[in-house]
């Protein structure tokens, strides 16, 4: 995050009265109003200066970040995860370069934590170009890596919990490659807000070479000691995909993009806006094997909600649309990889 001058106190006064007086018709005014209002009772609630700062850095790395990643939010993006400890010579050094590059060559953009190892190789991999980094600040590192380090494209955190939503609000995919605590916590961050269905759904990779158990050993544990104990869904298990080459790994997060495009909640409405139109065959068939999260009615055919009129380039993308109960993302994950696959007949 750079450095910015501050505003001086007439010119403060000015921002926040044009704000203040503003006509709070539209939420975009509503929004700003509310973050002076919340500012001002930091104040009256008389906050530690800790508290105060951790306040006002948190908001200061997300203005900034969202600022840079704005102009981009039309590219589908891929988060790599991955140890900052692997070497140039080790095998999943190029695995994950690789990846880099066959992701830039299918339109992606990549997103990394900027640093060495997997992340710099990602970034190798896609070019500066395509890639964002969002750094932490770490005492024993010297930063983001020289590949990088000057790109516009590169925010460096003081928090982590910041820099994680980031890499996860602004993918639509992730790619987890072997690493150490830090990628599992990511990893597991990620399936948790996928699972409780605050994160919209989206392809998971986890990437281990041939022969090897990583990822295996990982997918072993959750079996035996997490769904063999009911702590999850077997259709929690949907959420994630092992894969062995870079190849497969995005030939997978096209797949989940091929028929499927994106979702949105309008009120009790779950509309899944799709890449064609399904037959009325396919959405019987949704019907009878998705019945358990419908409320009422059926899934069907809907032309875009008033709600979605501030998305317009996705007006003409065909929908369906239901009552959802919104307690199983499980489920819903499952009905989008039915989806792309009934697709593929189209």
């Amino acid at each position: 995050m750079k450095i910015e001058k501050r505003i001086k106190p007439g010119e403060l006064l000015k921002l926040v009265g044009e704000v203040a007086h503003a006509d709070g018709s539209d939420l975009r005014t509503l929004l700003y109003q509310d973050l002076i209002v919340n500012a001002l009772k930091c104040k009256r609630d008389e906050l530690n200066i800790l508290d105060l700062k951790v306040i006002n850095r948190a908001l200061a790395e997300f203005r900034y970040a969202a600022r840079v990643f704005k102009p981009y939010r039309g590219i589908r993006k891929v988060s790599i995860f991955g140890s900052a400890r692997t070497t140039s010579s080790d095998p999943y050094y190029s695995l994950a370069r690789e990846l880099g590059r066959l992701l830039s060559e299918n339109n992606y953009m990549v997103i990394t934590g900027a640093s060495e190892g997997i992340m710099r190789a990602g970034i190798e991999g896609a070019g500066a170009s395509s890639s964002f980094g969002v750094n932490i600040l770490l005492p024993f590192e010297s930063g983001p890596t020289s590949i990088i380090r000057d790109d516009p494209k590169v925010m460096r955190f003081k928090y982590f919990f910041t820099r994680k939503l980031f890499f996860v609000m602004e993918a639509n995919a992730f790619a987890l490659l072997p690493g150490g605590f830090g990628t599992h916590d990511e990893g597991f961050e990620v399936l948790t807000l996928l699972q409780t269905g605050k994160s919209p759904p989206m392809p998971v990779v986890l990437m281990e070479l041939e022969g090897e158990n990583y990822w295996e050993s990982w997918d072993a544990f959750i079996r035996q000691q997490l769904l063999s104990r009911s702590l999850i869904s077997p259709e929690d298990l949907s959420f994630y995909k092992i894969v062995y080459s870079p190849a497969e790994a995005v030939s997978w997060i096209n797949h989940y993009y091929s028929t499927y495009h994106s979702l949105r909640q309008v009120e009790d409405s779950m509309v899944i806006r799709l890449e064609r139109v399904l037959s009325d065959n396919h959405i019987l068939e949704l019907n009878q094997l998705f019945k358990d999260i419908i409320t009422s009615g059926d899934i069907r055919r809907s032309d875009p909600l008033s709600a979605e009129e501030d998305e317009p380039a996705l007006l003409e993308k065909p929908r369906l649309a239901f009552k959802s109960n919104r307690k199983s993302a499980g489920r819903l994950n499952q009905m989008i990889l039915l989806i792309n696959e009934l697709g593929k007949d189209l």
